[in-house]
């Protein structure tokens, strides 16, 4: 997408910015505490955006750029500025007595003519275009002299939703090597899938299911902010162009049929307050303007597609679950929007309108199943689905988050809530204590915490609250997580319930990262194995501690990890007796 903005080239810009720092450094503030997002490096802004400041933001705040200064429009100055500054500043002119606000100086295109001549200034008339273009794969905004994103690197022309991520993040759209061998790899397999769509051939409990639909395209922001939403229709595109570039999807696996959730079912994990929130049921009211159709909260929007893209997610992730708990599949992958692990008993919220995850453990209960497994990787604690089965020992819910003790979207998920009401234990959370979280953190976390307690509960069926904001480059989650982390998380839970898995996409905004990332897993899910071995890894000084902090907590509920917690404990002592650097908790971990 690309925009085109006028900018005054005058000297009261830089005395507007000069004068803001000065009120801000004035009225006792940090320099960068109150700096307009558009003004930060890619990593202050990434914290800003999740509240560093004590603050807990909303996961996606539309005044939030990766711009650099010099890319900065007279409008997005006049938004940041107007925000920041007390009432009672005002700008002098110079050599002009009376004072201006700031929407004096921004809305004037000139000053009155009976100013005193100021022949001596710059020109204030001249006006150059600036020309900017959003990065399809990460959204964030770019000069139009760049070819590459400056935040990802992506190409202008990138033709990652014609060819998913096989495609070129350096080159123009246009077809490579790696698509042409991957289709001619599995030409055969896609043949036979399409005879089998067409002649109505079921498919067999060794296939692995898809979940797809799309007018599930159709739900997308109709209020254009200053970058385009980071949950948006591209998502599912480039995810579905990489599984047809590799012959997955179609291909390797099977479709089923998509269908609308009924209100019935949705009653089974709702108040009748979310069956479909206020604002969203005004999409299928056509007398109402488009002007009522937008964000209902800070960060979450509708429009006239949305209720029903939300039924349509829900109602295939409970068809893929009684699916694959009946036989006539191995497991399934829900390629879905919007998400859901955030929408709660009475509310929509954080991009999620219905919870998917949940609507899914109940159809699987509904179907037979005696007791559910659902692990949430989202970078997002998954405070809806918490919310939903915290009072519930049928269902055991563990998430993987980032927290940093509650400043993280969306400050829940610390690691003393473990469920209520005769359901303690049966809540897990794993709160990473910083950003730049990697595979080993996650794999050990599995290792010590996720399997032992899942293997304990032993569960009918599982699911993977599968969001990828997680991964390396995606610009909300700003963790590490590689697809060979995500394939070996996949791979060990699928050791669980019989190989009953589904899998739910979640969150995740960087296309390639998502894209990547969820063709491994479905990989894992197709029988291949994840690739290179991460069971020997070692876990950052961070995770260690956040591993220990859960395990003190969860052994009252889940006597097995005593033992593992003493000898974790062990180890940490004599990591801090003999004061080692963090690349020596490897060292340790190699001893044992």
């Amino acid at each position: 997408m690309i925009l085109a903005e006028h900018l005054h080239a005058n000297s009261e810009y830089s005395m507007v910015i000069e004068a803001l720092q000065t009120s801000r450094l004035a009225n006792g503030e940090a320099e960068n505490s109150n700096c307009p997002e558009s003004f930060l490096s890619p990593r202050q802004d990434c914290k800003r955006r999740h509240g560093s400041n004590g603050t807990i933001a909303t996961p996606y705040d539309e005044n939030c750029t990766n711009e650099h200064m010099v890319g900065v429009s007279s409008r997005d100055a006049t938004e940041d500025i107007d925000t920041n500054i007390q009432p009672d500043v005002v700008f002098k002119k110079a050599r002009v007595q009376r004072e201006l606000t700031l929407q004096d100086m921004y809305n004037q295109d000139s000053f009155d003519d009976d100013d005193e001549d100021d022949s001596d200034w710059e020109p204030m008339q001249k006006h150059f275009e600036i020309m900017k273009w959003f990065c399809t794969n990460c959204t964030m905004v770019n000069l139009d002299d760049v070819v590459h994103c400056d935040i990802c690197g992506e190409h202008k022309e990138s033709g990652i939703l014609r060819h998913g991520f096989f495609a070129s993040p350096s080159s123009q759209d246009g077809p490579t090597d790696v698509e042409l061998e991957f289709k001619g790899k599995y030409k055969g397999d896609l043949l036979l899938s399409v005879v089998d769509m067409q002649s109505g051939v079921s498919f067999s409990n060794r296939c692995t299911a898809i979940g797809f639909d799309e007018r599930m395209l159709l739900h997308s922001e109709v209020e254009m902010k200053p970058r385009p939403h980071p949950e948006r229709p591209d998502r599912l595109r480039a995810i579905a162009a990489s599984l047809a570039t590799a012959g997955i999807f179609p291909g390797r696996c099977h479709p089923i049929s998509a269908r609308e959730i009924t209100r019935e079912e949705l009653k089974m994990v709702f108040s009748s307050e979310n069956l479909m929130p206020r604002s969203i049921a005004m999409g299928v009211n056509l007398t109402l303007t488009v002007e009522c159709l937008s964000y209902f909260t800070p960060d979450t929007y509708a429009n006239e597609h949305s209720a029903r893209a939300a039924r349509l997610a829900a109602g295939l992730c409970a068809d893929l679950a009684s699916t694959i708990l009946s036989g006539r599949a191995k497991n399934g992958f829900a390629l879905v929007r919007p998400p859901g692990h955030h929408a709660g008993v009475s509310q929509a919220m954080g991009f999620c309108l219905h919870n998917n995850a949940a609507v899914a453990a109940l159809a699987a209960l509904a179907a037979g199943a005696k007791k559910v497994l659902i692990v949430d990787w989202d970078v997002h604690h998954g405070n809806g689905t918490q919310e939903i089965f915290e009072r519930n020992k049928s269902v055991l819910y563990i998430s993987l988050h980032r927290h940093e003790g509650g400043r993280f979207y969306p400050g829940t998920g610390a690691a003393n809530e473990v469920g209520i009401d005769g359901a303690e234990g049966y809540c897990v959370n794993v709160p990473w204590n910083r950003g730049g979280v990697g595979d080993n953190d996650y794999v050990f976390a599995f290792q010590n915490v996720v399997l032992p307690i899942a293997s304990e509960f032993d569960p009918d069926f599982t699911i993977i609250s599968a969001g990828f904001d997680a991964a390396r480059g995606d610009p909300l989650g700003c963790c590490d997580v590689t697809p060979a982390g995500y394939a070996q998380m996949t791979h060990m839970l699928n050791a669980l319930s019989g190989g009953k898995l589904l899998v739910i996409l979640e969150g995740g905004y960087n296309l390639r990262s998502i894209s990547s990332s969820a063709t491994s897993v479905i990989k894992v899910l197709l029988g291949e194995n994840p690739g290179c071995e991460l069971g020997d890894s070692a876990p950052s000084k961070s995770g260690l501690v956040t591993v220990l902090e859960v395990l003190k907590i969860q052994m009252n509920f889940w006597p097995s990890l005593a033992s593992r917690f003493t000898e974790l404990q062990s180890l940490w002592e004599i990591y801090a007796a003999e004061n080692k650097s963090e690349e020596s908790i490897s060292e340790l971990f190699l001893i044992v």
